[in-house]
């Protein structure tokens, strides 16, 4: 009787301790989330999905770099953020950038994180670099940030202008020009 009654006390308490553990407690509100963590180093830019120098074809896509500060005194795990990407006045998105946990795996106390890149899955196609800079079409581009934690839902973090930097440089032509040499006779 006893022993029955150990085995079902250690089940239960098994089972308890696996239900805590693994995350199954009340999400955090958006309040609390936006409370337990702070965006820093963002950068906007135009990164190459795409390049071939012949027939000349580049396709860009949007993209948001930024880092993560922990303002809690608990280490972060199991974060999810989403870029959704849009041109401005446009209700239609231009895509999305998903990363659904940390490369590092979590953020200490006061920490904050590597560098991490969301870049749109769609974008926009031209012939080259100076194509895309020299473009009197080129449409302003806008990205909201999300993020998601412990089961919460996605939310707000922020909204900023993606900038007209295209991170990304061709290729020196094949073979290169040869410098004429001046000879003297």
């Amino acid at each position: 009787m006893k022993k029955a009654l150990l085995v079902k006390t250690l089940i239960v308490t098994t089972f308890i301790s696996a239900f805590i553990q693994t995350g199954c407690q009340r999400a955090p509100t958006a309040e609390e989330l936006k409370a337990s963590l702070k965006i820093v180093d963002v950068e906007t830019k135009w990164v190459k999905k795409y390049y071939q120098p012949w027939p000349a074809k580049l396709t860009l896509v949007p993209a948001i770099s930024f880092r993560v500060k922990n303002l809690t005194e608990e280490a972060i795990r199991h974060i999810s953020f989403e870029a959704v990407f849009r041109f401005m006045d446009d209700t239609k998105t231009l895509g999305e950038g998903f990363l659904p946990g940390l490369p590092e795996g979590s953020i200490p106390p006061g920490g904050t994180s590597d560098a991490i890149l969301l870049k749109s899955r769609l974008g926009v196609e031209g012939k080259s670099v100076s194509h895309f800079r020299n473009s009197p079409h080129w449409k302003i581009a806008l990205v909201k940030l999300f993020v998601r934690h412990k089961g919460s839902r996605f939310t707000l973090l922020g909204e900023w202008e993606v900038s007209r930097k295209i991170d990304f440089k061709e290729p020196e032509p094949y073979p290169p020009k040869k410098e004429e040499k001046l000879t003297s006779y």
